[in-house]
């Protein structure tokens, strides 16, 4: 496995019960946050947006355990390669 394709910037969709608001957006590095369905009788909220590398990823995992919510759901949405060719 190539290590350096895992520290390449990607887009990632984080899906967390609870319930969050556009004003944390800034907090979890401008993630766009939109509601969705709710998940075992909670609401769930879905972060989506670019995550500079696997550190940055652990460290916006973080502050969602620091919110105490619950992340049902991770999913890179495009591969590293294509957040490469996207970046300026």
């Amino acid at each position: 496995m190539d290590d350096a394709k895992w520290q390449a910037p990607a887009t990632y969709q984080i899906e967390v019960q609870g319930k969050l608001d556009e004003s944390w957006a800034s907090w979890l590095d401008g993630m766009t946050i939109a509601r969705t369905n709710v998940y075992d009788g909670a609401p769930v909220v879905v972060l989506t947006g670019p995550v500079a590398d696997q550190a940055a990823l652990r460290g916006l995992l973080s502050r969602l355990w620091d919110l105490n919510l619950t992340v049902v759901g991770l999913r890179q949405i495009d591969p590293p390669e294509e957040a490469e060719r996207k970046a300026p």
